[in-house]
């Protein structure tokens, strides 16, 4: 990775360096002493409250103007599908193309499409297939955006801070989850969809802003990808060829489409399990986010992503929706939702940085592309099992499942990255506390000979 403006890129680190090694704490706002990040990052504040506004305005609108869940479902799905089909193909370009221009020109036709949705409804013209049309081109724009966005952080503060700054960048969304539906709800109510759409396309306005104002000479250069035939074969043999890339993105899917899965867990326990209203599946989600922020904030503190981190929050998040599916009473199970918040945000950062840390600046857009299509394409595919399994054997069995597949996943290749690694499984003791850590194997005989 780059680590100044014209510095050569240093070679991606080997999974030895991701399972073990020194901690390294960090302030938990260090990153936002950088001013191109800080920009960035204002400007992501007011975004993605809009985007979060949206979310919900469409979804209500698609249901004022059918009356039909399904039709809500066809929007969502419209939205993720061009990541599905295309995602891999906008990282190639993304790792073709420099990043700050890459992004005015998704953001500006996000903010386009989300007026044109604004103009439709203010003047009584909206129709279903409008809604439709838009969704998918967000999906469109987001094909490119995203990768391009993940992979521009490193570009804004360089390797050293690139956790704290994937924290923060959680920490901003999950707020944004906090605020955005509730302004959604009251601008609704009081004025109408069409405001909310309104409101959220001149929300692009910050980080457009932003995205001017920065200094491109601080920037931390990367090389970038020349232009040539099979980048796309060349990024997965990339991917499959670095065991501690595969098995964090296949860690990651089993998660997402099965663990995932909690407007089909926490609306059927609303319903089914405690006979509840839309109150309590609103307080889930609430205290769910309030988890997921805090994750973010913690995860912002931890200096360096290790894998061992990643593997023990995904066993952790496992063993806590099992709890939370055995849970006996309404407020305990409510109260699970913080830490199952907490863990589900430990694994996305964790995952999300040591994929980027230990990739190649100039395949980091074909990898992060393969990331996040693994990751926002698990729920859609998962949801129809995990919905079949919880109407066919109750909420208890399907939240239950979700959380055993994310345990056995997690255990399961936490072993193959520890044999790939020539690692050791060992516990120890700290402050009176079992530890376990991965130590070399060679390291652990040398210490047996001395002993």
């Amino acid at each position: 990775m780059s680590t100044g403006p014209g510095a050569a890129s240093a070679p991606a680190p080997d999974h030895h360096d991701t399972l073990s090694g020194p901690r390294r704490g960090t302030s938990m706002f260090a990153s936002l002493k950088v001013r191109n990040y800080r920009l960035f990052f204002m400007g992501q504040v007011v975004s993605n409250i809009g985007t979060w506004m949206q979310r919900i305005a469409q979804d209500w609108l698609v249901l004022s103007l059918t009356g039909s869940s399904a039709a809500v479902g066809i929007t969502t799905a419209l939205q993720f599908l061009p990541m599905l089909l295309f995602g891999l193909y906008g990282g190639v370009l993304v790792d073709r193309l420099r990043k700050r221009p890459t992004l005015l020109v998704t953001q500006s036709a996000m903010a386009l499409t989300a007026i044109f949705l604004a103009v439709l409804t203010l003047t009584g013209h909206v129709e279903v297939w409008h809604v439709y049309l838009a969704a998918f081109a967000m999906g469109l724009a987001t094909v490119m955006d995203n990768p391009a966005r993940q992979s521009f952080v490193s570009e804004l503060v360089g390797p050293d801070q690139l956790q704290n700054a994937v924290s923060l960048n959680s920490a901003n969304f999950q707020s944004a989850r906090l605020v955005g539906p509730a302004v959604a709800g009251v601008m609704i109510t009081g004025v109408g969809t069409g405001w909310a759409f309104l409101a959220n396309g001149l929300s692009f306005v910050a980080p457009l802003t932003g995205l001017l104002l920065m200094r491109a000479r601080d920037l931390h250069v990367v090389r970038r990808a020349p232009r040539g035939k099979g980048q796309l074969r060349e990024g997965l043999r990339y991917v499959a060829g670095r065991p501690e890339l595969i098995w964090t993105i296949v860690l990651v899917g089993f998660i997402g489409t099965f663990g995932f899965n909690f407007p089909v867990f926490l609306s059927a326990f609303a319903d089914d399990v405690f006979d509840a209203g839309a109150g309590e599946y609103s307080l889930f989600n609430t205290l769910m986010a309030v988890g997921s922020l805090a994750g973010a904030l913690l995860a912002a503190r931890r200096g360096t992503a290790r894998l061992r981190v990643l593997i023990a929050a995904a066993l952790g998040f496992g063993a806590l929706e099992i709890a939370a599916a055995v849970a006996p009473t309404l407020w305990l199970f409510a109260l699970l939702m913080v830490p199952i918040g907490v863990f589900s945000m430990t694994v996305n950062v964790t995952a999300n940085t040591s994929i980027q840390m230990s990739t190649d600046p100039a395949m980091r857009g074909r990898v992060m592309a393969l990331y996040m299509m693994v990751f926002l394409g698990g729920s859609p595919v998962g949801a129809p099992i995990v919905g079949w399994v919880t109407d066919t054997y109750g909420p208890r069995v399907g939240f239950a499942a979700g959380g055993t597949v994310a345990a056995l996943a997690a255990a399961v290749i936490g072993l193959i990255l520890a044999r790939v690694g020539n690692l050791r499984l060992t516990i120890g003791w700290h402050h009176g506390h079992p530890r376990l850590h991965f130590v070399p194997r060679d390291q652990q005989e040398e210490l047996a000979r001395a002993a």
